[in-house]
């Protein structure tokens, strides 16, 4: 298959939060293969500074998103080492099940400071520079458990539903400046921590049931719509969620 390339995201400045391994390192990878200049955060140090290493000028920051101050830190220093940043991609997010009715205070905030949190405090650290530049394009991971809302991911499943509400919001809001805000939900994308610890023939097989197309979703199934959003082919694309599930939905 030959896919798209996208002229306007040449040089210009990504950012992108988890982007160590599974579908954030191939965010990473898409985008630098399309000439842009990409930065990324993750709290995978060894993960993250062997993927910067490979991928000549890409800019790398070990860093925990649930510290505001760490994470929006990083974004102005990845603007101030690489020019303003006008794509940022709000990526990061922990799966773990856990029964509703076990749910204690800490454990509920500390889900929200990991899948909600990072995402609200990214796009304000972001936003000054995207104004200055005349605009930019806000891209938020959610998913389609925000929709079906499956057992053991109550957590998980708010702040997904959060962030499709939210990415409303900031485009309404945000959009007199130029800044699109967009969400992407997609299906069951098999990363190696899928195959590790959920992916059985089982699983695959009752999922293959419930798609219109059988091939497996992958990660970089999911960049390439997020190249879309961030390249100015979709200049006026704001304020949707774009569902990337094989039919699942």
């Amino acid at each position: 298959m030959a896919f798209a390339s996208y002229p306007s995201l040449r040089d210009r400045v990504v950012f992108i939060t988890g982007g160590a391994s599974g579908i954030g390192a191939c965010l990473v990878e898409e985008f630098h293969a399309q000439g842009a200049c990409v930065a990324f955060v993750d709290l995978q140090e060894a993960e993250g500074r062997a993927l910067a290493e490979r991928l000549d000028g890409a800019w790398f920051r070990g860093c925990d998103v649930t510290d505001a101050e760490a994470l929006q830190s990083a974004v102005r220093d990845a603007g101030q080492a690489l020019g303003p940043v006008t794509v940022l991609i709000n990526n990061v997010a922990n799966d773990t099940r856990h029964p509703a009715a076990g749910l204690t205070p800490a454990a509920w905030r500390r889900g929200l400071a990991v899948n909600l949190d990072p995402v609200v405090l990214a796009s304000v650290a972001v936003y000054p520079m995207m104004k200055a530049a005349g605009g930019g394009s806000i891209i938020n991971l959610s998913s389609i458990n925000a929709l079906f809302g499956p057992p053991d991911m109550a957590g998980y499943v708010a702040a997904k539903g959060a962030i499709n509400s939210l990415s409303k919001g900031l485009a309404r809001e945000w959009g007199p400046d130029r800044i699109r805000v967009n969400a992407l939900s997609p299906g069951w994308v098999i990363t190696e921590r899928q195959l590790q610890l959920w992916l059985t023939p089982e699983a695959e097989a009752d999922w293959a049931k419930q798609v219109a197309l059988k091939d497996r979703l992958l990660p970089a199934d999911v960049a390439r719509l997020a190249l879309f959003l961030a390249a100015d082919d979709s200049r006026m694309v704001t304020g949707q969620n774009l569902v990337i599930d094989a039919g699942r939905t």
